[in-house]
């Protein structure tokens, strides 16, 4: 394809970048050939310019479209490059959390740094039985492909685990074997997955180390082979070792620490254990403080070492065995702190009593002073002579950790060795699963012996690497490709698989080239290679680094490509490896690769008195001498030297390494590449440099290349089609979808390379969906734009219309107004003119009143004038007489004054002359203590006084205050009003006098006002008493309201004590609702906790049940040929045996399991066993102790059983009492009265049937003299069935009339007895019968018939004639049905015909071949439904058929019955006469069946292990072996046998135990015995005689209540039973709803069209495959209506139908839910759309059963509510205030997850924003939940049996023939 299509305007491409290694761009010109340079925009806003290289013309990569951005697979991307795989990675590692990405056949894991819920227990379910394909990328998905691999290619496996230190191998690898241990289960061998995982943390304290890039790095590689045996369980497994960093003993760089292993030790030095081995600190042991960092962040190394301790215990290494181990470690840690003394001349020396030595020699048992000697001396051997020489402190240091090192490599093969033993299997393995954990690609600064090892390994497993992933992508998106180099035979199955699928699609062949690193691999391990150089110069006399070094330049640095030299160095050479280029330096190659100790020392510590030492060293000494592949574990740099040929490191780790290329291309691989984010250790944080650099390193790009290069994008033609519909015009259209989609891609892609066509499948190389996609986007986008172009044409002609509208309307309305505004212009003139005339009228008649007033008013003046100079003349005459008044009185005033304050004078000065000589003389009194004392007292009360006085006259003051404020205050105001008055008169004073010549008009006008003034004073004094009235009648109603308001606040005062006590009722009442729901939650608590015990007992009694039968076959094999009913038999005989007595109570059936546990402890001794040797070794497999456990165990439980289900039945019974005491009322005589109509019935049936027998016996006779019944077919047997079938017509005519006089009979009896004593408790509606005195009728009747029979009959033809009409009634009612049901099928047919003419002309439209196919097609479908139907006829058929088959022997064993009868009596009799009959008297049956002693194993056989549930369920009663085994109890409860009894009742418990172990994954068989198990636990407490069931039964059921036997104990026996079945019964329902739910509920598209489908890679969904039946929601209701119809038909109780329901529901709930939130591609808004559309298919279903009340909708919420959180808005704030406050049934981990996984499906979806994410976790962070992920799938509710009692009256059932149960008797 031309790059001038792909590079358009705004096209996204990538531009490298320093930091960021890769940056994105978009283009803001059409890019044409030729041009050099691109304009591109950036991210950030600015316009950069990209220069093209001229001569290679290479483009910037592009970028995939925003749809294909975070997909589950690398090769689902279009643009298969290295920043596509980059921005993948990064996307789903930041922004949606998920660490793990496919790349093809490989998983990519990015260490996340943080611990995630995604490990646990319920993940491992989930990802069980799961296609790879089908779920997200996980660890587990590539554990579950290995272990599937295996079961079905029979062909073993291995998990290749790699990445540089801190990436993750680790864990990987230990979550992988978590997950074998988990799914596959165990074999006979007890916890052998408990051991090894516990090997796990074992390797890690010995094996595992802090370093600057992880704080838990493996120092070592390791291979482990898990074991499975031919069921693909785990049997055992074996460990292989790879080089161990040894060094890291003696020396930690800094920040790093040693093996974890001695700061554990040091961590636990405080206990009492370890106090011999003198430890401390870390950082006081030089081997342990070297890095200056013995802490890491959150680990307790004294934890951990418990861990590691209990990990020794569970792999049954002794504790004495570990604290010899302890010892050695801490040996090491002292020999750390030797210290050796210089001396002159290359000598040193170390003193004796050194005290760390000495330690050391005491923990090794080793003599000090000879320890001390050889650590600074060395023997030197020549031919003739034996030379000891001392050695320098350098040298002696080395030794010393040579030493060190040396022995804890011994400890940790020794270690190694334990645990293979211990994993290791006595059964034959038949396949295994390898799990490789080994150091990734390796460069430093410094690289030495070490790394090139390290990376030496890396090659190889590339190697192999390169070779197994080129043969995938050759067939998985190459099409079948011819390769070279292929040698690996044993991935021949990859080429068998893909090449039928490639055969099918009928692709053609192509050619590819690859990468191989063969060169590089010889150049290290060929002949002459490096590793050969090494152990050549190693055997040199004088060899060196340097001359090795030498020699590689001149071997191999022209020979070879890889190898080079570099320029500023002699000692150091640099090899080209596959992911990068490593400068290795010489020093210390050849001493390493050596890996020497001083044998004397080694001597030292072989003479050592430690035994465990010994065994240390000896035992290895002899794995080394031998040359065998016994071998399991290379683990040193370092090894001993012996005399003759050692082999070197580098020979031995070649060796193990060719050993483990052959094991892994003997094995199917599978690859985790593990990924470090950053150097820094944050969580989710990716750097993009780093990141790049290892996935160059780990060939994940080497994997997208080869991807590239072929065709990885995969379509079918018809997800192609649906996808790019909108490329094509309806004329392209064609009926042939495959033409269709061809011709299309013809049309958008020119060039046909580009594309391949299959038979079913689209092939396309890299680059092209994303161009499609780019297609797909402009066309929707120009679609767009001619949408909006069309809208927006309509609004604006919209508007127009609109406009114009408005323009015409304003136009009528303006108009309007001017006409209006005219029209007022005259009105407006016209009204002036007469305005004008009054005007001027009324300016004359104001001029007139004028001049009037103004006459009046000087007349009014001057006459006021003379009466004011009256009054002013009287005025100042009055005002002298008051001055007058004033003045004499002040001067009198002031001379009395004067008088009174002289005398007071006086009067002061004698009383101080008084006071002055009553001072002194109080003076003198008051110097004694008396007068203090009553001074005190004195001035005490009058302290008191005067502050009461004083506050008395602060009230005072007070008040007169208050007075004076008001005085003053109203003194102001008048003050006020009299200077406005005084103004007033002034300024009428001065109107006066200028009006003084109207006086005398104005003293007229005063007399006047004078009169005016008199009639306002007496209206005035009017007004005053009728105010003083009204304030009378207003202080009586303010005193009547203040007394109405007085009782009204008695009475608010009474409500509010009212209130008050109310509200502490409602708190009481609160409390006590509480109170009720805390126990009913704890009564649910505690019988869940009860049938977990119970199911756990189960558990017990099952396993000691198949020990015992492991036993027994072991002891007599030859003896165990009996069927599995002797064995359930034998199983319950010490049941039978052990319940001797009269009361069978529970603590003896329970104890019977404790008893068989106790013998089979004393079988198990060794004085049992037979003598041959074989025997004798096999007892050790028996362990006694774990019987004891399981024995106190059993007690325990059952204890606790009979606690909690007596707590459990107080409950229920306070429950059932309210039910019991309404129910009692409603029992009465009336029961025993239709209980005699019923016998009397029985018995005239009887004597009719005796009568129509004797007949037929008669017949008989005459024709066939022989005693014999007749032959089926003979005249004899048809004339029987004859005659049988009338007298059966006429029993039914004649039971209805006596039934119906009967009834009247009742009812007159019932009259009688209305008042009577014994009709006390009987409730009879009488209403409808009429009493004989409200019936009109004459007199006459009672004379002819006394008794009243001819009204009785009369009465009886009267109901006779109802019977009759409601017959009739029946009859019209089923004519009406009929005729509705055949105008249904008519209108069907007229549907039909309808169709069929659509069709027919649709068909008459298409060409011959497609009309032959839709006629083919049609035909098929009619011939399918009539077959259909013409089988649901056949089987309506063949149950008509079994029936009457069932009567007809039925009807002739009566027969056969009344001639042996007729035999027996004819026989015994002595009359001459042959024909004569004697009748006997008709029994009454009493419900109960009689059996002989010991029958009680053949009624079992034959109603228990025997029976078909299918055949029961439609031929017989439900619940009919119940009825049948408690009517036998019965029958020993009569004879009073409890040995029978309890015999009796144990078979069947055993036997329906047996039935249920045995098919209890049939849902028929579980369902069955479950109904009927209830229905005897019902029997048994309705029939026990309790008074609370009594009430619930008829006077005839309680007559057969049991009357000797208690049996309530095995009523809780039963009840657990019944729990255990229904356990059995949900799992038995799990294990077929699994496989439907998911493809179901999630996977198919119920509505079409509406979900989109996105381009996938090679992985594609297992439920995309055509082949496939899809599984629809229809398929699971009918699965749901078949288990519902099934309970319905075995009698289920409708309580434990709706539990039944509610679980399921539970389970298609959380099996959804978990997968929804495990598949990232099932988390977009059309899938909500769906599962909604899916749940309410379900809720409809509910509705139409009738189980909506049954809890099993609000087990669906949390799926409701995940399937809305897909399709709300997901913006700003309010909108997650609203998901917090709608998704209250979704933990907050649920809800973020859903967010995270969100996937847009088409390009106008947006992602979810981190932000809000954040947002969501802010608000939720308060709330109160659990943290886990997943739902619990496998949880279980607890079941409630609730009573329900039977109205089937016993002795009206009758035993089946086809039971074969002759041997009972009907008593």
């Amino acid at each position: 394809m031309a790059s001038s299509e792909l590079y358009t305007k705004h096209a996204r491409v990538w531009l490298p970048d320093a930091v960021k290694v890769w940056k994105s761009a978009k283009l803001l010109r059409d890019y044409t050939p030729g041009d050099q340079t691109l304009f591109l925009l950036l991210d950030d806003g600015t316009e950069v310019e990209y220069e093209v290289d001229r001569r290679t013309n290479n483009l910037p990569p592009l970028r995939n479209p925003n749809i294909l951005v975070g997909e589950n697979d690398l090769t689902a991307l279009s643009y298969l490059n290295e920043p596509a795989v980059l921005h993948n990675i990064k996307v789903r590692f930041i922004d949606s959390k998920l660490i793990y990405t496919y790349c093809g056949i490989v998983l990519v894991a990015v260490n996340p740094y943080e611990n995630l819920p995604i490990y646990e227990a319920d993940i491992i379910h989930a990802y069980s039985g799961q296609n790879m394909a089908d779920m997200d990328p996980h660890i587990f998905a590539v554990a579950e492909e290995a272990y599937k691999q295996m079961a079905r290619d029979q062909q073993n496996q291995s998990i290749i685990v790699s990445g540089e230190s801190g990436a993750g191998k680790t864990v990987s690898a230990k979550y992988a074997m978590r997950y074998f241990a988990t799914v596959s289960g165990a074999s006979s061998e007890a916890d052998i997955e408990e051991r090894v995982l516990a090997s796990n943390p074992i390797m890690e304290a010995l094996g595992n180390a802090k370093t600057t890039r992880n704080d838990n790095s493996s120092r070592f590689g390791k291979y482990i082979e898990i074991g499975f045996d031919k069921k693909h369980r785990i049997i055992g497994a074996h460990m292989r070792t790879y080089l161990l960093e040894k060094s890291r003993v003696v020396f930690q760089a800094h920040g790093e620490r040693n093996y974890h292993i001695f700061y554990q030790l040091c961590a636990s030095s405080h206990l009492p254990e370890f106090k011999t081995f003198k430890l401390g600190e870390a950082d006081d042991f030089h081997y342990s403080n070297q890095g200056h960092n013995p802490v890491i962040d959150g680990v307790d190394d004294a934890k951990d070492m418990w861990n590691t301790r209990r990990a020794f215990s569970q792999l049954g290494i002794g504790e004495s065995n570990q604290m010899e181990m302890f010892q050695i470690l801490a040996a090491i840690l002292h020999l750390s702190n030797v210290e050796v003394k210089d001396h002159s001349g290359d000598r040193s020396s170390i003193l004796p009593d050194n005290a760390d030595l000495v330690v050391f020699c005491e923990l090794m048992g080793v003599p000090c002073e000879e320890m001390a000697h050889w650590l600074c001396h060395r023997k030197l051997q020549t031919t003739t002579e034996t030379y000891v020489k001392g050695v320098s402190k350098t040298n002696a240091v080395n030794g010393r950790d040579a030493l060190a090192k040396h022995i804890y490599a011994r400890l940790f093969r020794w270690i190694v060795g334990c645990i293979n033993n211990v994993l290791k299997s006595a059964v034959k393995q038949h396949s295994f699963i390898g799990v490789l954990d080994i150091y990734g690609f390796e460069t430093f600064d410094i690289n030495s012996f070490e790394q090139f090892c390290i990376n030496y390994a890396n090659e190889k497993l590339q190697q192999q690497f390169n070779l197994v992933c080129l043969l995938f992508y050759i067939l998985y998106c190459l099409v079948k490709t011819c390769v070279k180099h292929c040698r690996h035979l044993c991935l021949q199955h990859v080429f068998k698989l893909e090449q039928e699928e490639y055969m099918k699609e009928q692709i053609p062949w192509t050619l590819i080239d690859f990468y191989d690193n063969q060169p590089c691999i010889n150049l290290i391990e060929a002949k002459l290679g490096i590793l050969d150089l090494l152990d050549e110069e190693g055997k040199m006399p004088k060899g060196s680094d340097g001359t090795w070094c030498q020699k590689m330049y001149n071997t191999l640095l022209k020979q070879n490509a890889h190898f080079d030299k570099p320029r500023l160095s002699n000692r150091a050479f640099i090899i080209h490896h596959f992911a990068d280029k490593v400068e290795y330096h010489c020093d210390g190659f050849l001493e390493k690769n050596k890996d020497t100790v001083n044998e004397e020392q080694i001597h030292v510590l072989q003479k050592s008195k430690f035994h465990f030492l010994l065994k240390l060293f000896v035992g290895n000494e002899k794995a080394t001498s031998s040359t065998n592949r016994s071998t399991t574990s290379i683990t040193g740099r370092f090894g001993l030297s012996q005399r003759g040929n050692k082999k070197t490191v580098g020979l031995q780790f070649r060796h193990s390494l060719h050993l483990l290329m052959d094991t892994l291309n003997a094995t199917t691989p599978h690859y985790v590449r593990c990924i470090k984010p950053n150097d820094h250790k944050v969580p989710f944080s990716l750097d993009p440099l780093r990141a790049v650099q290892q996935l160059r390193a780990c060939g994940i790009l080497d994997t997208i290349r080869i991807s590239a290069a072929g065709f990885p994008s995969r379509w079918t033609y018809q997800e192609f089609f649906c996808r790019y519909r909108v490329l094509m015009k309806q004329k392209d259209v064609l009926p042939d979808g495959k033409l269709t989609c061809q011709n299309l891609l013809k049309k958008l892609i020119r060039d046909q390379n580009l594309y391949q066509f299959g038979k079913n499948k689209i092939f396309f190389r890299a680059g092209q969906v994303a161009y499609l996609e780019k297609l797909r986007s402009e066309q929707l986008r120009r679609a767009c734009v001619s949408i909006q172009k069309t809208i927006r044409c309509w609004l604006a002609r919209k508007k127009y219309l609109r406009m114009k509208q408005s323009a015409i309307t304003l136009q009528k309305h303006v108009r309007g107004h001017q006409a209006r505004c005219y029209v007022h212009f005259l009105r407006r003139t016209k009204a002036a003119v007469v305005i004008q005339r009054n005007v001027r009228m009324w300016a004359a008649r104001i001029r007139y009143q004028k001049l009037r007033s103004a006459s009046v008013v000087i007349q009014c003046f001057f006459r006021a004038y003379v009466a004011r100079k009256l009054y002013y003349k009287i005025l100042y005459e009055e005002k002298a007489l008051v001055i007058q008044k004033w003045v004499k009185g002040w001067l009198s005033r002031q001379h009395y004054q004067r008088t009174r304050t002289n005398i007071i004078l006086l009067q002061s000065c004698v009383r101080r002359i008084l006071a002055k000589k009553k001072l002194k003389k109080l003076k003198v009194e008051a110097r004694s203590v008396e007068h203090f004392k009553n001074l005190s007292v004195g001035m005490e009360n009058k302290i008191m006084q005067l502050q009461l006085k004083i506050e008395e006259q602060h009230k005072d003051v007070r008040e007169l205050n208050e007075r004076l404020n008001a005085a003053a205050k109203t003194q102001d105001i008048e003050r006020e009003r009299h200077c406005k008055e005084l103004e007033n008169l002034q300024r009428s004073e001065k109107k006066t006098r200028t009006k003084a010549e109207a006086l005398p008009s104005l003293m007229e006008q005063l007399s006047f006002l004078q009169q005016e003034l008199e009639n306002t004073r007496k209206q005035k004094e009017v007004l005053e008493d009728q105010n003083n009235v009204y304030k009378e009648q207003t202080q009586q109603v303010v005193e009547e309201l203040n007394m109405k308001n007085s009782l009204l606040n008695d009475e608010k005062d009474n409500l509010i004590k009212l209130i008050l006590e109310q509200k502490q009722q409602i708190t009481e009442i609160k409390a006590q609702v509480e109170n009720t729901e805390k126990l009913q939650k704890e009564l649910i608590e505690e019988r869940s906790r009860y049938q977990s015990l119970l199911c756990e007992h189960l558990h017990l009694q099952e396993l000691h049940k198949d020990l015992k039968e492991e036993l027994e076959l072991r002891l007599s094999p030859s003896k165990r040929s009996e069927s599995n009913y002797t064995s359930n038999s034998s199983e319950c005989s010490p049941m039978i045996a052990s319940t001797n007595g009269q009361d069978s109570s529970l603590d003896k059936v329970v104890s019977l399991n404790c008893f068989s546990l106790v013998q089979y402890g004393e079988d198990c001794r060794l004085d049992n066993w037979p003598e041959d040797p074989h025997w004798k070794e096999t007892p050790s497999t028996v362990d006694l102790p774990l019987i004891l456990k399981l024995q106190r165990r059993v007690r325990e439980v059952e204890k606790d059983k009979q606690s909690l289900q007596r707590q459990l039945d107080e409950k229920e019974a306070q429950e059932e009492e309210a039910k019991d005491m309404e129910e009692e009322i409603s029992v009465g005589r009336a029961e025993l009265d239709l209980e005699t109509l019923k016998r009397q019935e029985l018995a005239s049936e009887n004597k009719k049937l005796k009568q129509d027998l004797s007949e037929l016996r008669k017949s008989l006779t005459n024709e066939n003299s022989e005693l014999m019944p007749p032959p089926v077919g003979s005249t004899t047997y048809n004339v029987l069935l004859e005659q049988l079938n009338s007298s059966n017509e006429e029993l039914d005519m004649r039971k209805e009339e006596v039934l119906l006089l009967q009834s009247h009979i009742v009812r007159q009896e019932a009259m009688k007895y209305k008042d009577a004593a014994l009709a006390e408790g009987v409730s009879l509606d009488l209403s409808d019968v009429p009493s004989f005195q409200d019936v009109d009728r004459s007199t006459d009747i009672h004379t002819l018939n006394e008794d009243g029979e001819l009204w009785l009959a009369y009465e009886g033809l009267k109901e006779t004639n109802r019977v009759l009409e409601c017959q009739m009634q029946k009859l019209e009612m089923q004519h009406s049905a009929r005729y509705e049901k055949l105008l249904e099928e008519v209108n069907m047919l007229k549907e039909e015909k309808e169709q069929q003419q659509k069709l027919l002309a649709q068909t008459l439209q298409l060409p011959e071949d497609a009309r032959i196919e839709v006629g083919l097609e049609l035909e098929i479908t009619r011939l399918t439904q009539e077959n259909l139907e013409l089988m649901e006829q056949q089987d309506k058929q063949d149950k008509t058929i079994v029936n009457l088959k069932n009567d007809l022997q039925l009807y002739m064993k009566r027969v056969e019955e009344f001639q042996a009868h007729q035999r027996k009596t004819s026989i015994g009799t002595n009359s001459p006469a042959k024909g004569a009959s004697i009748p006997r008297k008709e029994r009454e049956y009493q419900g109960m069946l009689e059996y002989k002693e010991g029958e009680e194993s053949h009624l079992v056989k034959c109603l228990v292990l025997d029976l078909k549930a299918r055949g029961v369920a439609v031929r017989f009663l439900p619940g009919l072996p119940a009825y049948i085994i408690f009517m036998c109890l019965r029958y020993a409860d009569r004879v009073n046998d409890d040995q029978r009894a309890s015999t009796l009742l144990n078979s069947v418990l055993c036997s329906i135990k047996g039935v249920v172990k045995r098919r209890g994954k049939d849902f028929d068989v579980s369902s069955f015995w479950l109904s009927n198990t209830c229905r005897l636990l019902h029997c048994l407490k309705q029939y026990s005689g309790d008074e609370t069931f009594k009430t619930h039964n008829t006077v005839k059921q309680n007559e057969h209540c049991l009357t000797n036997f208690e049996l309530t104990e095995y009523q809780n026996v039963f009840a657990d039973l019944a729990v255990q079945i229904y356990r059995q019964l949900i799992k038995s329902m799990e294990d077929t709803l699994q496989p439907l739910i998911v493809s179901s509920m999630l996977e198919h598209e119920t509505i079409h069209g509406v979900l989109g489908s996105k381009p996938t890679g090679v992985r594609k969904r297992s439920s995309n495959s055509p082949e496939e039946d899809a599984v629809t929601v229809e398929v699971l209701l009918q699965q749901l209506g078949l288990w519902h119809t099934t309970m319905i038909k075995h009698g289920m109780d409708s309580g434990l139908i709706k539990q039944v329901v509610r679980q399921q529901f539970y389970i298609i709930c959380a099996v959804t839910l978990n997968h929804l939130l495990l598949r990232k591609d099932m988390c977009s808004w059309s899938k909500g759309l769906q599962i909604r559309y899916n749940v309410w298919q379900l809720e409809e279903w509910l509705v139409e059963l009738e189980l909506t009340d049954c809890g099993a909708k609000e087990m669906l919420e949390p799926l409701i509510q995940a399937a809305q959180l897909l399709q709300v808005k997901k913006k700003t704030e309010a909108d997650a205030q609203a998901i917090c406050s709608m998704c209250t049934g979704l933990t907050t981990a649920q809800i973020v997850k859903v967010l995270t996984l969100y996937t847009p499906v088409i390009e106008f979806e947006e992602r979810v924003t981190t932000t809000f994410i954040a947002t969501i976790k802010n608000i939720l962070k308060d709330r109160e939940e659990s943290s886990t992920l997943m739902m619990d799938a496998k949880k279980i509710f607890s079941v409630t049996i609730s009573f329900s009692p039977s109205s089937v009256a016993l002795e009206t059932i009758q035993i089946p023939a086809s039971l074969n149960l002759n041997f009972l008797n009907r008593i």
